[in-house]
C-alpha cells in the first residue's frame, strides 16, 4: 500500500491495520503529519498542528499495543478536532486572533470520549469566527480552501475539519453543528457528514447556549466512519438538558442493517427561498430514483418552513454576544449581527416562535420516514466571493445558500450530508437525508445502502494525490 493510499485508507480500515500489527500508530501519525507539512500550507486547514504530543501519544501507544489485547476501537488512530472545542493544553481561538495564546484548560466532554476510543489528535482545525458563517475565511488566519477547488471555500464553519479529510490530512474528524456546519463543509469538499438528534451527543461540561440547535458530530470519507464516530461522541452526561438513551444495537451496526420499505419524500425546493440549482436538484431526483428502485415509496412533499427565518436568524445571532468577545475585537460582520440581536426579551419570544414551526416540521414526518433534499442550494462559492457586500446582504446570501439546513437544527431532528458526485466544475455536490427524532440508524441504513450502489469515497481530489 502506498501512503497515499494508507492516508485515505478509512479510519475503521485503519484502526485494524493496526490491531493486525501492519501498521503503527507512529508511522500513521508520521504520514499525517508529513502531508500537513507538505499540503496545509495550500488549503488552511489546521490553526494548530499538536504534533509533540500527537507523536508521544503515538509513541506510547505503539509500546502498549504488545502488552494488552483489549483496546479501544480507534486505538492509534488519528483524528483532528474543530477548534471551536476544548483541548487540554492547547490554544483554542475560536477563529478569533486574540485567542490565539489562550490556552484550554480541559477536554470538552466530546474531545475526552474520542481519546478513551484510543484516538491521537493530530490538532485543532480552522473555523469561522465564532462559528458564525458557512465559510472559513476569519480574520488573522488563511482562508480554508477547499481541495477540489482551491479557488472555492471548504465552506463553514466546519471547514478546516472537512478540508482536512478530503485532503488526506487525516483520517476522520470532529466538527460542530448549528445551522449546517457539518453538513455545508461535507458536502462542498465530497464526504458524509452526520447532524445527530438533539440530545444526542453532550455539551458537557459547558452548557447550550443556542436553544438547542447545535450538535456535535462526526466528518468521515465513508458512512461506517461517520458511524462509528458517532458512537464514541454519543451518551448521556449528569446535567445533560436534553439526552437519548443508547442506540440498540450501534450505529456503526446499522450500516449493515436490513431496512424495511420506507416512506420516502424529496424536494428540490426550500420554501420560502426557492428552487436549488439544477446540479443540486438533479441529485436529489436521481437518488429518489435510485431508492424507488431500491423498492422504497417515494413521493414529492415538504415541510412548511414558512416564518422560520426571522426566529432562527435573531437565536443565532446571539451567539455571538454570549461568546463574551469583546465587539471591537471581531470582524465587522459578527460586530453587525452582534449589534442586531436585539434585547433578551426579543431572544426568548424567537425561541418560542422557533419551538412552534418546530412542531410543524416534525408533524411533516408523522407520514414520512425520511426526507431528501439538497444540502446546499448550490455548490461552493469562491474564497472572498462575499468579502465586499454590505452585512445586509451577506447575510441573505448565507441564508439562500445554506436554507436546507436550518430547519432541523430548530426541530432537533438528525441530518445526514452525502456527497453524490461533482457539477459541471467539477465541484462536489451531494443531498442531504433527513429522519423523524432520534432516528439516526434509520438514515445511517438507508445511507449505507446508497453508498453501496453508488460510492464516492473512491475520489481524491488532485492536490491529495
Amino acid at each position: 500500500m502506498s501512503k497515499t493510499d494508507l492516508a485515505f485508507t478509512s479510519a475503521l480500515d485503519q484502526a485494524q491495520l493496526i490491531h493486525s500489527g501492519e501498521v503503527s500508530p507512529v508511522e500513521l501519525v508520521e504520514l499525517y503529519l508529513e502531508r500537513i507539512q507538505q499540503l496545509d500550507g495550500q488549503i488552511g486547514s489546521y490553526f494548530t498542528v499538536m504534533a509533540e504530543s500527537a507523536i508521544a501519544d503515538a509513541k506510547a501507544k505503539t509500546e502498549l499495543l504488545s502488552k494488552s489485547k483489549e483496546l479501544p476501537p480507534f486505538f492509534g488512530v488519528p483524528i483532528a478536532i474543530k477548534d471551536l472545542n476544548s483541548v487540554a493544553g492547547v490554544p483554542c481561538t475560536y477563529g478569533v486572533p486574540v485567542l490565539k495564546n489562550e490556552i484550554a484548560a480541559y477536554d470538552d466532554g466530546v474531545v475526552t470520549r474520542i481519546r478513551h476510543a484510543g484516538f491521537i489528535i493530530l490538532g485543532k482545525t480552522a473555523t469561522s469566527e465564532l462559528g458564525s458563517f458557512p465559510y472559513t475565511e476569519p480574520t488573522g488566519f488563511p482562508p480554508t480552501r477547499n481541495p477540489w477547488s482551491l479557488d472555492r471555500t471548504a465552506g463553514g464553519s466546519s471547514g478546516g475539519s472537512a478540508s482536512a479529510v478530503a485532503a488526506g490530512l487525516c483520517a476522520i474528524a470532529q466538527g460542530s453543528d448549528a445551522g449546517g456546519s457539518i453538513r455545508g463543509p461535507a458536502f462542498c469538499c465530497g464526504l458524509v457528514g452526520i447532524k445527530p438528534s438533539r440530545g444526542r451527543v453532550s455539551w458537557a461540561p459547558v452548557g447550550d447556549r443556542l436553544s438547542g440547535l447545535s450538535s456535535n458530530g462526526p466528518i468521515a470519507r465513508t458512512v461506517a466512519d461517520a458511524a462509528a464516530l458517532l458512537d464514541v461522541m454519543s451518551g448521556y452526561v449528569t446535567g445533560d438538558p436534553y439526552w437519548l438513551p443508547e442506540p440498540q444495537p450501534s450505529f456503526l451496526a446499522a450500516t449493515t442493517q436490513q431496512l424495511g420499505r420506507l416512506r420516502i419524500a424529496f424536494t428540490t425546493s426550500i420554501p420560502p427561498i426557492g428552487e436549488a440549482d439544477a446540479a443540486c436538484q438533479q441529485a436529489v431526483c436521481d437518488t429518489a430514483n435510485r431508492l424507488q428502485v431500491m423498492g422504497h415509496i417515494v413521493e414529492p412533499g415538504c415541510p412548511d418552513f414558512n416564518g422560520l427565518i426571522e426566529p432562527f436568524t435573531r437565536i443565532w445571532q446571539s451567539a455571538v454576544g454570549a461568546s463574551g468577545i469583546p465587539q471591537e475585537v471581531l470582524q465587522p460582520l459578527n460586530q453587525w449581527l452582534l449589534a442586531q440581536s436585539g434585547t433578551a426579551g426579543d431572544y426568548l419570544r424567537a425561541v418560542s416562535q422557533m419551538q412552534a414551526i418546530a412542531r410543524r416540521i416534525v408533524a411533516f414526518f408523522d407520514n414520512v420516514d425520511v426526507l431528501i433534499t439538497p444540502t446546499y442550494m448550490h455548490s461552493s462559492i469562491t474564497i472572498g466571493a462575499w468579502a465586499n457586500l454590505n452585512p445586509e446582504t451577506t447575510l441573505q446570501q448565507m441564508i439562500n445558500w445554506i436554507a436546507p439546513c436550518p430547519p432541523f437544527n430548530a426541530s432537533g431532528q438528525p441530518a445526514i450530508a452525502l456527497p453524490t458526485g461533482f457539477d459541471d466544475n467539477g465541484l462536489p455536490i451531494g443531498i442531504q437525508l433527513v429522519g423523524r427524532p432520534a432516528t439516526e440508524s434509520t438514515l445511517i441504513a438507508l445511507a449505507a445502502q446508497l453508498e453501496a450502489a453508488q460510492s464516492w469515497s473512491q475520489y481524491r481530489p488532485a492536490i491529495a494525490v
